[in-house]
């Protein structure tokens, strides 16, 4: 009982990071950490990843409409094709790296340690770049700025460098959110389109690792486990539906500050934890 009470804490905090700019692979690293769960040698690995299956229905019903309406045009609208092209293109380079070397990066990158520098070193990038940002747009006008705003003019290239700059997210810590929204920003996206093409891009990615993992420790996971995983899911995906709207709501007003402030503050928490050995 004590165990899933703890799966339950981590479903949460799945939910409520897996779209924020600040890594809920990293959080649920150190999270794991604290907690102790009595997970099996095979979960461990996986419990990370696979809950995060919830934070991708979670997009699918969030933008059920869109996604039903996309289905029924993209034989005929060449707009649609042109976005599912351009999410496909961007979820290519991580499968590329991450499939091929998914025990070598759990291996040096899943835990506290490489979190927190992760963490930190994000943080400082996003007071820097939103700087930049601020700057530039502040400059810019509605006739001349050069900012996407419709999902269905992205291009191709712009849709390749944001898969590339994704691919930095392997590393625990960095977070998929934030190098999709900053990636599409930094390439031509408008601050709201960006975030958007970030959830849209959550469900390829994070689907296609969940299958992809899960199919490879099914063998080794007990139906104990199995409990967990869904417990964990559910719990992630009703808590990152309330995560989407919040966001988009917040993106609508406010930049991404805050949270490179919140990140190095975290990660230093997190370092000063792991030398106490509470970690």
């Amino acid at each position: 009982m004590l165990d899933l009470l703890k799966v339950i804490i981590l479903g949460i905090v799945e939910g409520i990071t897996e779209f924020l700019p600040i890594s809920s692979t990293g959080h649920l690293i150190v999270a794991v950490a604290f907690l102790r769960p009595n997970f099996s040698e095979a979960l461990s690995g996986t419990f990370e990843i696979f809950i995060q299956l919830g934070a991708v229905v979670a997009v699918v019903l969030y933008y059920r409409n869109d996604f039903i309406g996309q289905v029924r045009t993209v034989i005929r609208d060449r707009g649609t094709q042109r976005l599912w092209l351009a999410l496909i293109l961007a979820t290519v380079p991580a499968a590329l790296i991450g499939f091929p070397f998914r025990e070598q990066i759990k291996a040096i990158f899943f835990n506290p340690t490489a979190v927190a520098i992760s963490l930190i070193i994000g943080g400082v990038l996003f007071i820097v770049l939103e700087r930049w940002f601020s700057g530039r747009e502040s400059q810019s006008t509605v006739e001349n700025s050069p900012s996407v705003s419709d999902l269905t003019k992205i291009t191709p290239v712009q849709a390749l460098l944001i898969g590339v700059l994704q691919t930095l997210a392997l590393i625990p810590g960095v977070s998929r959110a934030a190098t999709s929204i900053f990636g599409g920003m930094l390439f031509g996206l408008d601050r709201k389109a960006a975030t958007r093409f970030s959830f849209y891009l959550a469900v390829p990615v994070l689907g296609g690792a969940t299958v992809f993992d899960l199919l490879l420790s099914l063998d080794e996971i007990s139906s104990g486990d199995l409990i967990y995983l869904l417990v964990g899911a559910v719990v992630s995906g009703i808590v990152a539906w309330f995560a989407i709207d919040w966001l988009l709501h917040y993106v609508a007003r406010h930049n991404f500050v805050a949270f490179g402030y919140y990140r190095i503050a975290a990660g230093a928490i997190i370092l000063v934890l792991a030398a106490l050995s509470l970690l």
